[in-house]
């Protein structure tokens, strides 16, 4: 493993000016990312998961600490990055592979490289033959699937991904997280992942990133010792003890209640 983090918070911390007074995010996050390593942060809602990504993204500035990528420091906007919102936020007048495109056209990069790459990015996540489709003939998990594509055609070192199944049925997200998944391992993208879901995380990370309620801590780092390809019809016993651990830190953390 290298020595230097391709991705490294120390100290962060996330202060908003209110009208009625300061906010709190999060506080002294500290964690390194290695490349090509796949993070999920789980956590109760308002616990700066969200402002940790962007904080990284270099969307939001930080109010403390240091946040590195790539051993530069984020004091703007990162523009080699793919980032999945919770909403696709398709281009309605464009069809399925003129919105992928996008990213390659506002790049201004060479259209005949890159369209290649987007038709199989389309087919490796289920939308082969939906290419001329616009945006309302698709479900909402296709939309989603389409932003997905978009953030990856350019082909950068990072993916963030901000509760991307969060609107989507459970059937949806099982699926879409394995069309993740399977992208993921061919392309290893240095991932972030924010969700509410625990077995989403569990499923997806190489390590789980547990947050306290705001001021949003790390409580603690699981390192999730699974084989992949991970298959939800074939889970071994310890998937059920690593989600089973979060849930006793969120139930000792008063996040979830009692039994």
């Amino acid at each position: 493993m290298p020595e230097t983090p391709y991705i490294r918070l120390e100290n962060v911390g996330k202060v908003y000016d209110t009208r009625n007074g300061t906010v709190e995010a999060c506080a002294d996050v500290s964690l390194d990312i290695r490349e090509h390593e796949f993070v999920a942060f789980v956590g109760p809602s308002g616990c700066g998961k969200t402002t940790i990504m962007k904080m990284v993204a270099g969307l939001q500035s930080h109010t403390s600490g240091t946040i590195t990528v790539g051993g530069r420091k984020v004091d703007r906007p990162q523009t080699d990055v793919g980032i999945v919102f919770q909403e696709a936020i398709l281009l309605d007048w464009r069809d399925v592979l003129a919105n992928v495109m996008l990213q390659v056209e506002i790049r201004k990069l060479d259209r005949a490289k890159f369209e290649p790459v987007a038709r199989h990015l389309i087919e490796a996540t289920g939308l082969k033959g939906f290419e001329h489709k616009k945006p309302y003939e698709l479900s909402g998990g296709m939309r989603q699937r389409v932003s997905i594509c978009r953030a990856l055609v350019h082909d950068p070192p990072m993916l963030l991904m901000d509760e991307p199944f969060g609107a989507l049925d459970a059937l949806t997200r099982e699926q879409i997280s394995m069309d993740i998944q399977r992208v993921w391992m061919e392309k290893r993208k240095t991932a972030l992942h924010i969700t509410h879901s625990i077995p989403e995380a569990v499923l997806l990370a190489d390590r789980v990133v547990v947050m306290s309620p705001r001021p949003g801590r790390i409580v603690e780092i699981i390192d999730i010792d699974l084989p992949r390809p991970r298959r939800l019809d074939q889970l071994p016993p310890r998937f059920n003890d690593y989600a089973q651990h979060i849930r006793g830190i969120f139930k000792a953390k008063g996040v979830l209640a009692m039994d």
